[in-house]
């Protein structure tokens, strides 16, 4: 009886560590829209989903291939028309839940770009989490004539 519950205690243990492996932040479906390769500035699109059990907040951001990234968002002004705005407070990835960076809607920009970059090239991005703290994560290049550049697409890529 005893070797039956160390074995149970040990095959529910095991059970529980791929658990673990998705606890944390994660990206789901990345890429970055650039309207040429002489462009000097480009949208990042995702959904970022929150595995823990507590609020956490996406702060900031980077990448080698810009200036600088700022975190933007469409806002209408008095006159009823969209503009983008920067988001300075952050954007809450509520616990267990997920919040999409969409066109049209909170997403990551890029500014001064450093390079021409390419339908296919793939850009290293840190993301900066409130209390998570950075999240390296690699975002595939569409170039603006993509057809399917609305579409998050169904890569299933996951960073942890």
């Amino acid at each position: 009886m005893i070797f039956s519950r160390t074995f149970l205690a040990a095959a529910l243990a095991a059970l529980a560590v791929p658990a673990l492996a998705h606890d944390g932040m994660a990206v789901r479906d990345p890429y970055l829209l650039v309207a040429t390769g002489a462009a000097k500035t480009a949208g990042a699109f995702m959904v970022v989903e929150n595995h823990r059990a507590i609020d956490d907040r996406l702060v900031g951001a980077s990448s080698d291939a810009a200036a600088r990234v700022e975190m933007h968002s469409h806002v209408e002004d008095d006159q009823g028309v969209m503009r983008m705005r920067e988001i300075e407070d952050g954007i809450l990835i509520a616990a267990g839940g997920e919040h999409a960076l969409t066109r049209g809607g909170d997403h990551l920009m890029f500014l001064g770009l450093t390079r021409p970059l390419a339908e296919g090239d793939v850009v290293q991005v840190t993301l900066t989490f409130e209390t998570t703290g950075d999240l390296e994560i690699e975002v595939p290049v569409r170039s603006g004539t993509d057809a399917n550049a609305h579409d998050h697409g169904h890569s299933g890529h996951h960073q942890h």
